[in-house]
């Protein structure tokens, strides 16, 4: 209990957050942690979310992509971290050498993503579906209108996990150089200074905590009203409910 209260003393010292020749600042270091998971989570959002998207709206390739996603899974971070950082020369322009580390960042945050997109469409009833194609929807109509809002609870949820991963993933990549709020967590380790550690602890759980509460607010907020996840509600109506749309083409509504 001392040294989480020594951690906290540590963070709000004055003198820990600016950068200087003998120590790294939290604020330079936060900004970087930053600036790393945003770059790597918007490209995993592009690369997996139409991904996702493709499979759980045809159904084809869900047996490539879990084996896929499983694969990457299994993979060890710092391993392919080393490994890509050795492999990857560094490109003028690009401080630090961020290619490899992003690269290794995006390829572990695409399973969480890959499996909250196509999850989220799998789990909307395909009752519902096929009576928005009978009312004249167009795929794409199906998907963006029906599919998407049904299923937005788990693609968020998706993207929960994905950001979480890569907040974890930044954090290892300063085992290898990278600065990071991790830095301080490596910089305690080597130097036996455990408050220092807890302190660098303290601060990534903190961002990770902070990150997925505001998404779980998100999370709670996308579903459309009257609606429970992947399908519409009934609620308590003496002769059930009936899908109607107004003409082809527009949203499907709900009607007694």
């Amino acid at each position: 209990m001392n040294l989480i209260i020594e951690g906290f003393a540590w963070i709000f010292d004055p003198a820990h957050w600016t950068t200087s020749s003998t120590s790294q600042g939290i604020s330079e270091a936060f900004v970087q942690h930053i600036i790393l998971t945003g770059i790597s989570l918007l490209l995993t959002v592009l690369i997996a979310v139409p991904l996702g998207f493709y499979i759980g709206h045809s159904g084809r390739g869900r047996q490539v992509a879990i084996i896929s996603s499983n694969v990457a899974r299994a993979v060890p971070s710092l391993g392919l971290l080393t490994v890509l950082i050795l492999a990857i020369p560094i490109i003028p322009g690009i401080p630090n050498n961020y290619l490899a580390y992003i690269i290794v960042f995006v390829l572990l945050g695409i399973p969480p993503m890959l499996a909250g997109a196509y999850a989220g469409l799998e789990s909307v009833d395909r009752e519902t579906t096929d009576a928005a194609r009978a009312v004249g929807m167009t795929e794409w109509q199906v998907l963006t209108k029906v599919e998407i809002p049904l299923g937005a609870s788990l693609i968020v949820g998706g993207l929960r996990s994905t950001t979480l991963q890569i907040v974890a993933t930044v954090t290892i990549g300063s085992f290898l150089g990278q600065v990071s709020l991790g830095t301080f967590i490596v910089d305690g380790l080597e130097q036996g200074d455990f408050v220092k550690m807890i302190g660098g602890a303290i601060l990534v759980a903190a961002l990770a905590l902070v990150l997925d509460g505001i998404l779980a607010l998100v999370q709670r907020f996308v579903v459309p009203r009257r609606v429970s996840r992947g399908s519409i509600d009934t609620g308590n109506t003496a002769h059930g409910m009936r899908l109607r749309a107004s003409t082809p083409g527009t949203p499907i509504t709900e009607g007694n």
